[in-house]
């Protein structure tokens, strides 16, 4: 990773609900940039090409996204293996993970002056609790420790056009990431088509509270890619 010589403006954390105590008056330099979406929608893709030109222009990067916690990631493995698992439990297991990586590496980083990319955040895993009928203020309240990111974008892609990209990449679909736990329907492609609208409805419903910002992600990887990098560019020359 190479050193930050771009001075941004240092700022308090802004936690979405009460937060950690202890880290309220803690104030950074650096930025975190989120970008969600479902698999398929080439987020993984993106943020290595985005990581790639921050670094080259001086700017140290951190990534991180869910399930890379040393200490939870393993556990969650476990969980889902061992089906059925609770959607209760499943949840507060990624908010654990969550919550040690935002202590131990995404605020630390952040201290440092570093730019974190994150591969998914919090609004996933509201999303998949709320679309498994689990209190909506529960799923919202569960993340109120969470820091507010500086820019959350989600690369909306049509369900049909994600089907074919996960299936030209893997050969299958994921047990999960089709609803199967979910019993939609006991065809697995009707059952993923099912549930990707349902996650897309929330991530919508999520816009405004959250501050999304919708990108078509049907478009050529390239496109999207430019669009991505203008608004970032244009976001870190104002935090200057």
């Amino acid at each position: 990773m190479q050193r930050q010589n771009h001075k941004l403006v240092s700022r308090r954390l802004s936690f979405y609900g009460e937060g950690i105590p202890y880290l309220k008056d803690i104030e950074v330099k650096g930025r975190l940039i989120v970008i969600e979406g479902p698999d398929g929608s080439g987020r993984s893709s993106q943020i290595e090409t985005i990581t790639g030109k921050l670094e080259s222009e001086g700017h140290a990067v951190v990534n991180t996204g869910l399930k890379r916690s040393e200490l939870i990631k393993q556990g969650i493995l476990e969980a889902k293996q061992k089906l059925p698992v609770g959607e209760k439990t499943l949840t507060l297991f990624y908010a654990a993970d969550f919550a040690d990586q935002l202590e131990h590496k995404i605020i630390p980083a952040l201290q440092a002056g570093y730019i974190v990319l994150s591969d998914r955040y919090i609004y996933t895993l509201i999303a998949r609790s709320l679309v498994r009928a689990l209190s909506r203020k529960w799923s919202h309240d569960v993340f109120g420790f969470a820091i507010k990111p500086d820019l959350v974008f989600y690369l909306d892609v049509d369900p049909y056009e994600l089907f074919h990209r996960v299936f030209q990449k893997y050969h299958a679909l994921d047990y999960f990431e089709s609803g199967a736990d979910m019993g939609l329907s006991d065809d697995l492609f009707d059952s993923f088509v099912i549930y990707q609208r349902k996650i897309a409805k929330e991530f919508k419903l999520m816009e405004q509270r959250y501050n999304l910002i919708p990108i078509n992600g049907n478009l050529p990887i390239e496109q999207v890619n430019r669009d991505l990098q203008e608004r970032i560019e244009k976001f870190l020359r104002s935090a200057s």
